[in-house]
């Protein structure tokens, strides 16, 4: 893994991390046999839930490798080395009373299963570590780009707000863990 120069981009990291393990014990709570399945017609599968996550992470970083381009252009060395953690509020991300309809773009797609879906994720986080490493010690609070939610974020913020999706998704998939130990799918339903 790249070492991160910059206190401000060794804490994103280490939230994303953060995130990644918290997501990785949502999954291993639901057995393997079930995570391709729905809980409900309506409802993700665990699978389908990591394929959405790995697209999303590929869109956000789609829209920082220009930003940190930008702010690298900019120049401007970060001089601040306070925590990034309360620029974003993550517990609203997090809030799953609020109901919020996935882009379009960033739906599954299905026929992609639980293992293939984790490693598509695994890799769009290598590529936004990647755009980090870019920015690594730039004023990266310097640059913003738009979110649909929570209007203007800056770079830190739009990584904060990865970290924060995944743990709404993580609490998403807990949710799917506990609907199948209260009610078990029968062992020939698909």
């Amino acid at each position: 893994m790249t070492e991160f120069a910059h206190p401000r981009t060794r804490e994103l990291v280490e939230v994303l991390t953060e995130r990644r393990v918290d997501l990785r014990a949502a999954v291993d709570a639901v057995p393997p046999g079930l995570r391709d399945r729905r809980p409900a017609p309506d409802r993700w599968s665990v699978a389908e839930v990591l394929e959405h996550l790995a697209v999303l992470e590929g869109a956000v970083t789609a829209l920082l490798g220009p930003a940190v381009d930008e702010a690298r252009a900019l120049g401007t060395r970060e001089a601040d080395a306070s925590s990034v953690r309360p620029r974003f509020d993550a517990e609203r991300m997090r809030d799953r009373s609020v109901r919020v309809e996935a882009a379009e773009r960033t739906r599954p797609r299905g026929g992609v299963d639980a293992d293939a879906a984790w490693a598509a994720l695994e890799e769009a986080r290598v590529a936004l570590l990647g755009a980090l490493a870019r920015g690594d010690g730039l004023a990266l609070g310097a640059v913003t780009r738009p979110h649909p939610l929570f209007g203007a974020l800056d770079i830190y913020q739009w990584a904060l707000a990865v970290g924060g999706h995944e743990a709404r998704h993580a609490d998403q998939i807990r949710e799917i863990a506990a609907e199948f130990r209260a009610s078990p799918p029968a062992a020939d339903a698909a």
